[in-house]
């Protein structure tokens, strides 16, 4: 058997197990996890510097270290998720439909577990926490493949996670980590049909693009942020300027960030006069003919920089005439996730809300807050940017699917 099909397996044969635990067992599993991750910090850190130091010697960007980076804040913010996960509610065994039908039957519409899912995902380690609390709380067992960028510290975390489940009581096969990085085995892990029931993809445009090109298994897209704020023209230039500087510098690397501004050509020159003090350089702009104008443009904008989701001190820019230009430019380059529009108009506000397609819509409001955490959901298995099953933030609920059970007393159809 296959090294994958091996995990598959383990996986499908620890799958009962979990999804028959009940909240208070998977609870105190998941503290063994939170408090193993706390009274290890030393030792995850010692992993992960020598993913950072690999990385810095393959040349990778500073904004994408700090996504790999741990430290011990990062550690215990990720205990913290766990903790937070602890105390959501449990959905596995909500009845969530039903009634009685006129034959008399019974029916139960009830929130069971997915099964066992496998996440697919890059460079960075707080996935590996998030996704196996995620998933164990919501019954699954999980399958998680990283990036080979943090294959050090994906072994850390996902030990630390096997022996707390062990320890717990619990089979340990229900989190288990794809040591294999190589492209041939992640091919054949998004086949994978006879074991895994869901496959989740979580980082950039790349890998979104090769595991739904690629997988047989199910698939959810997540995490291609190409997000924008629309500056309108009645916009309070100040409060554009704070929420573009936060969108875009507080988190660069981050599928949330936003990596275009589109400005009305009435309240361009105020804004971009005033982000270039703020700025004084340090985000690069590739803007159009007429942005050039008003403040220091990297080169002239084309449409492969409109498409492109920088994860780095680097935007796009367009002056537009009026909010229909705006949407149309986010209909063609969006990728269905984050859109903001800064404006004083409610008229201009319901109108960017009810036409622009994405998973969150924000009216004078940073993009960043499109995050598990600060919508109320705790850690999220990623941001869903496609309509069917689930949108936007993946908390527990998304982990979950229903069956229906049919209570009778004899009923035949005839």
């Amino acid at each position: 058997m296959e090294y994958i099909e091996q995990l598959g397996a383990s996986a499908k044969a620890a799958e009962p197990a979990v999804s028959a635990m009940g909240t208070r067992e998977k609870n105190s599993a998941l503290g063994a996890i939170s408090a193993a991750l706390r009274s290890h910090v030393t030792e995850i850190i010692g992993a992960n510097q020598m993913d950072i130091d690999a990385a810095r010697k393959n040349g990778m960007s500073e904004a994408m270290i700090d996504r790999l980076t741990l430290t011990e804040a990062r550690i215990n913010g990720m205990a913290d998720g766990v903790d937070k996960v602890i105390s959501l509610p449990d959905p596995i065994g909500e009845v969530i439909g039903g009634g009685d039908l006129p034959n008399g039957l019974h029916v139960i519409k009830k929130r069971v577990p997915i099964g066992t899912i496998g996440i697919i995902f890059e460079s960075r380690p707080n996935v590996t926490v998030d996704a196996a609390a995620l998933c164990f709380k919501a019954g699954n067992a999980v399958i998680l493949r990283g990036g080979s960028d943090a294959i050090n510290s994906n072994k850390a975390l996902v030990g630390l996670m096997r022996r707390a489940l062990k320890d717990s009581g619990c089979n340990e096969n229900a989190v288990q980590l794809v040591e294999d990085t190589s492209r041939d085995v992640a091919n054949a892990m998004m086949r994978l049909n006879k074991y895994i029931d869901l496959l989740i993809p979580r980082g950039g445009g790349g890998l979104i693009r090769a595991v739904v090109q690629n997988a047989t298994v199910p698939v959810i897209q997540t995490g291609e942020g190409n997000c924008h704020v629309y500056v309108d023209e009645s916009a309070d230039i100040g409060m554009a300027v704070e929420i573009i500087n936060n969108a875009k510098t507080q988190r660069p690397s981050v599928c949330n960030a936003i990596e275009g501004i589109l400005v009305h050509e009435k309240a361009a020159p105020e804004l971009f006069r005033k982000l270039a003090e703020k700025w004084q350089g340090k985000v690069a702009v590739r803007g159009d003919e007429a942005t050039s104008k008003l403040i220091e443009v990297e080169k002239i904008a084309d449409d492969v920089d409109y498409a492109t989701e920088f994860l780095d001190y680097r935007l796009s820019a367009k002056i537009v005439k009026d909010i229909d230009e705006a949407i149309e430019h986010i209909a063609r380059f969006g990728t269905k996730h984050s859109e903001c529009i800064v404006t004083q108009s409610l008229r201009s506000a319901e109108l960017f809300q009810q036409r622009v397609d994405a998973a969150a819509v924000y009216v004078n409001a940073s993009t960043r807050f499109t995050d598990g955490f600060e919508f109320g959901l705790g850690a999220e298995i990623g941001i869903s940017t496609q309509k069917l099953h689930a949108r936007g933030p993946m908390g527990l609920e998304a982990l979950t699917t229903y069956k229906y059970l049919i209570n009778g007393n004899g009923q035949i159809r005839s």
